[in-house]
């Protein structure tokens, strides 16, 4: 009985998870198609659908699911420990300095193969 149970409420979960996007579809479509009314009116229109079919979306245990895994990212971010003002500046000054440096070698290395290449090339002496 319990296995019956949940096949018939994995299909409602497909019909759901099938029918949510084909309403976002048909709600984008009704936005163009009635272009006559306000941008105001489908706009609304448009959101009240897509936030239907996020609801509906979220209904279904794989929606259960993404919501605890947000639920749990929402966690974890508060969790982070962020750099001080100080930090940050430094790091970024830092950065900056390396690409800096690194683009100068790569310029030097450059004219130096270049200057070589000529050397080798009998175009650089006349």
């Amino acid at each position: 009985m319990n296995a019956q149970a949940e096949e018939v409420t994995s299909v409602v979960d497909i019909v759901k998870l099938v029918l949510s996007p084909i309403f976002v579809v048909a709600g984008v479509v009704g936005f163009y198609y009635f272009s006559d009314l306000q941008l105001l009116y489908r706009v609304l229109l448009l959101l009240a659908i897509v936030g239907a079919a996020v609801a509906v979306s979220f209904r279904t245990a794989k929606g259960r699911s993404v919501w605890g895994f947000i639920l749990e990212s929402k966690q974890e971010f508060a969790r982070i420990v962020w750099p001080t003002r100080d930090e940050a500046v430094r790091t970024t000054l830092l950065v900056i300095a390396m690409v800096f440096i690194v683009g100068l070698v790569l310029w030097l290395l450059d004219m130096f193969l270049f200057w070589g290449i000529q050397l080798l090339m009998n175009q650089g002496v006349k």
